[in-house]
């Protein structure tokens, strides 16, 4: 990769990419809402265009340039919080990620990366499971599928390469989603006592800078039409990542279990295996959780002072 595009590039994975690919030389056309750059690297290899995802059918007209080799696509309106419940969001979210696609075409991308999730693969397993009365987060996971399942016939209708990453949990510095890690550690550095489920259901959590590592790694390597999962490759019950968690930052801390009741469904370990993902793109995590908390914790201690 020379030359690449990244929309939702000011988000917290999309940012921690285009860090990522500019620390390796690779030229970044950095789509953003409203063209925020706050959390972009100040560098010569970036430049930031304004991008309304709504839009995306009209990228085409909007940038000059056609050079570049891939499209990494990461603007999701409503990932966290009630949005992941909007049901005609998350199907506009699925149908804009297909517009992204044709735009990558006509800009003269022979690659578009997309940014999947594992709850893709939860979605499939909670909506088949007799009797099972999936929760409404569900419908966020049904739009990531749409999106997936779309994008991938019509890149084999206009002739793009398409490469599906399917993220596990990302966490890490950065982040300010109201998802489970990072209000579990500002939690923690009030010193409130965190409560759970019972968490005997199998998770897996990758720090940020893993995921951009995994990213750049499968926009070079990844075969067309392959999907690979961004995972630690150490999955296990959550309960067992949540007291290394109050191990490395909060050992003072009773973590609370039980309390919260579970309604999802319980994945097999296999669904979290990273092995393909290794195997093609060299790709391997390196942050411990653990590690990647206290970071975290640091991190968030520098921005409130």
């Amino acid at each position: 990769m020379k030359k690449v595009i990244v929309s939702g590039a000011n988000g917290f994975v999309g940012s921690a990419v285009v860090k990522e690919l500019t620390e390796h030389g690779i030229e970044v056309l950095a789509l953003a809402h409203k063209a925020h750059s706050e959390n972009l690297p100040q560098s010569s290899l970036v430049t930031c265009y304004s991008f309304d995802i709504a839009n995306a059918a009209e990228l085409a007209e909007k940038i000059p340039d056609r050079d570049c080799d891939t499209f990494f696509h990461f603007a999701w309106t409503g990932s966290a919080g009630s949005a992941r419940a909007d049901v005609g969001l998350q199907l506009d979210n699925a149908k804009w990620t297909a517009d992204c696609l044709r735009a990558a075409k006509a800009l003269g991308c022979s690659r578009f990366v997309g940014a999947g999730s594992i709850m893709e693969t939860e979605t499939w397993r909670a909506v088949w499971q007799p009797e099972n009365k999936p929760g409404l987060g569900y419908i966020y996971g049904s739009g990531k599928l749409a999106a997936h399942t779309m994008c991938k016939s019509v890149a084999a209708d206009i002739g793009i390469e398409l490469v599906w990453a399917m993220i596990t949990n990302a966490y890490g510095a950065g982040e300010k989603s109201p998802r489970m890690v990072n209000t579990t550690i500002r939690k923690c550095i009030r010193g409130e006592a965190p409560q759970f489920t019972a968490g005997t259901q199998n998770y897996d959590f990758v720090y940020i800078d893993d995921v951009a590592r995994a990213f750049r790694l499968i926009g070079e390597n990844g075969r067309p039409f392959c999907e690979y999962l961004i995972g630690s490759g150490e999955a296990k019950p959550l309960k067992e990542f949540l007291l290394e968690m109050k191990a490395a930052i909060a050992p003072e801390l009773d973590f609370i279990f039980g309390d919260i009741p579970f309604t999802g469904v319980n994945q097999p370990l296999a669904d979290f295996d990273c092995t393909k993902t290794e195997t093609d793109t060299g790709f391997k995590a390196a942050v411990s959780f653990g590690e990647g908390c206290r970071r975290t914790r640091d991190w968030i201690k520098r921005e409130e002072e």
